[in-house]
């Protein structure tokens, strides 16, 4: 399978997103790639309001099964949530379940007035009723259970996509 290249799937969610983004817009990425995008996006889109970040594992509904991830990293909401509107950043939608534990920590800290979902790539397989409202690319194909697609960040700031094997 080859895969799009990242810049130009960032070029085409930044087309996608800019007709519609208010003044206080603001971005919440999902640890680590949804970051990654989330600050190139923030760039690309001049936004005034800070970017924030989530790390879901404490939100996953897998955490009894699966343990809490290794790399854990601190949520960090540094702007009032209450009324505003929010776009949550993920890199990969598949089965939508990081969404929705994205979904109720933001929650946490307070009632936004939107809140929509931006995604790199849509690669299938979903479990809940989640789709993203800004969407550089979907899969023509679902990928299997066994294949994972991940966004990578080299040294210098580029970005690629490379499928991998699940563990």
């Amino acid at each position: 399978m080859e895969l799009p290249k990242a810049d130009e799937l960032i070029e085409q969610l930044v087309a996608q997103m800019r007709p519609s983004i208010a003044p206080d817009t603001a971005l919440v990425g999902i640890h680590t790639g949804g970051v990654w995008l989330a600050e190139r996006l923030h760039a690309e889109l001049a936004l005034a309001a800070p970017m924030g970040s989530i790390d879901v594992a404490f939100y996953r509904d897998d955490l009894d099964s699966r343990g809490l991830h290794a790399k854990a990293r601190r949520s960090d909401i540094p702007f009032d949530v209450e009324g505003r509107p929010v776009v949550i950043v993920d890199d990969v939608l598949y089965t939508g379940r990081t969404t929705r534990a994205a979904l109720n920590e933001l929650f946490d800290y307070g009632r936004p007035a939107r809140v929509d979902l931006a995604v790199l790539v849509d690669r299938g397989g979903r479990e809940l009723p989640i789709e993203a409202r800004y969407c550089a690319h979907r899969l023509a194909q679902p990928l299997s259970a066994n294949r994972n697609l991940q966004l990578e960040r080299d040294a210098d700031g580029a970005f690629s996509l490379r499928l991998i094997e699940a563990k």
